[in-house]
């Protein structure tokens, strides 16, 4: 009789958790893109109606935040898309004084490039699966596994990841903190194509970032990927009703640009002629943070990356944190596919004390150009004795 043998079992493959990540955003879009390199499906849920429905911001220096890149796969085409050459630095007082110039070398390491927030984004949303973001979503309650949505609609997860920015709609399932201010307040404006229309400020300003501090004041003006150099004042020491009493005419750009020369006195005229140059884009933005240091006891169901998780003063840390949490939190659960409260809660006791850490570091550059020789404490802070 012939022998018969017994098939080996065929392994089971682990069933993918249901990971629901709401906002796509850089850490949503990072995470999504880690599981997939791992072989986890996640969905992103996105209140936008396309990735087109609004602008996303100026330049990003984007420097930890290169390790997610890399173990999204991606390192190579972000080196594409980086500017080596927004590594340049000058810094100025308002008076015109020159404290630092910078110029990075052609073959200069791409250490800390500037890469256009709109170019990064589409790079993490053209990696993923067509399917993976869905637009038009947005959330409006969890509990029970199950996620609600403005429309009506609903959905399970197994894992709800909060990605969804300063003033996240997951974060209370966590947490009672709110963002809070911290004395600043912002008008962004902007040159485009500065060097067709104004070449002698284009020269001025250099190909990365130029900033002016002092007096309780800074103007950063940092040269775009797409030829526009955006612009942003920064009033510090001042409450969150400050733009109700500044008496700037947000309604009318001509008026607005006046007053704001107005409440430059004694800034050098190349400053101010940065302001009169500027198109009638003027955007008021309140600075808000979380505290610094925010904890929260380990669900096993639910957690947070970015500014959702860590919202920090605008100078430099954001974007790289949140494009961390977002790989390494993809990483943890493709570490412990069967034990997902195990990843995220290791994803968060590593995630608290990096992000911690970023957070005091940017609170400190935060105090130094509150002060009124911020120029020369910030020129300390990079060259060190």
């Amino acid at each position: 009789m012939p022998t018969t043998t017994t098939p080996s079992p065929t392994p089971t493959a682990t069933p993918a958790a249901a990971v629901a990540i709401v906002g796509a955003g850089l850490g949503g879009l990072a995470l999504a893109r880690v599981l997939h390199v791992n072989g986890i499906d996640a969905v992103v849920y996105e209140r936008e109606a396309s990735r087109a429905a609004r602008g996303q911001g100026g330049m990003l220096d984007i420097h930890s935040g290169q390790r997610a890149l890399r173990e999204a796969g991606l390192i190579d085409r972000f080196h594409a898309i980086a500017r080596g050459e927004g590594q340049d630095m000058r810094l100025l007082e308002p008076d015109g004084t020159l404290l630092l110039q910078e110029d990075t070398p052609e073959d200069a390491p791409l250490d800390r490039p500037e890469v256009d927030r709109a170019d990064l984004r589409d790079l993490l949303l053209d990696s993923l699966p067509e399917d993976t973001v869905r637009w038009g979503h947005a959330f409006t309650s969890a509990a029970d596994g199950l996620l609600r949505f403005a429309d009506g609609g609903s959905s399970t997860y197994d894992l709800l990841v909060g990605a969804d920015g300063a003033q996240s709609r997951v974060r209370p399932l966590l947490t009672d903190a709110r963002p809070a201010h911290i004395g600043q307040n912002i008008v962004e404006l902007g040159i485009p194509d500065i060097d067709r229309t104004h070449p002698d400020l284009a020269a001025m300003v250099g190909r990365g970032n130029y900033w002016v501090l002092g007096g309780g004041l800074s103007l950063a003006a940092q040269r775009n990927g797409d030829g526009r150099v955006r612009i942003g004042l920064s009033f510090y020491n001042t409450d969150e009703d400050w733009f109700a009493t500044s008496k700037i005419p947000f309604d009318d750009p001509a008026a607005a640009r006046a007053r704001l020369i107005d409440l430059l006195p004694g800034w050098h005229p190349r400053f101010t002629a940065l302001i009169a140059a500027c198109d009638d884009t003027v955007v008021p933005r309140a600075i808000t943070t979380l505290p610094v240091g925010l904890t929260w006891p380990s669900t096993p169901d639910v957690t947070l990356i970015g500014d959702a998780a860590h919202l920090m003063p605008p100078v430099g840390e954001g974007a790289n944190m949140a494009l961390l949490d977002g790989a390494l939190l993809g990483l943890a659960l493709a570490a412990h596919p069967e034990d997902i409260p195990r990843a995220v809660a290791e994803y968060e006791r590593e995630m608290f004390a990096r992000t911690g850490a970023a957070a005091r570091e940017s609170a400190r550059v935060h105090d130094i150009l509150t002060s009124p020789d911020a120029g020369r404490r910030m020129l300390a802070f990079f060259q060190p004795a």
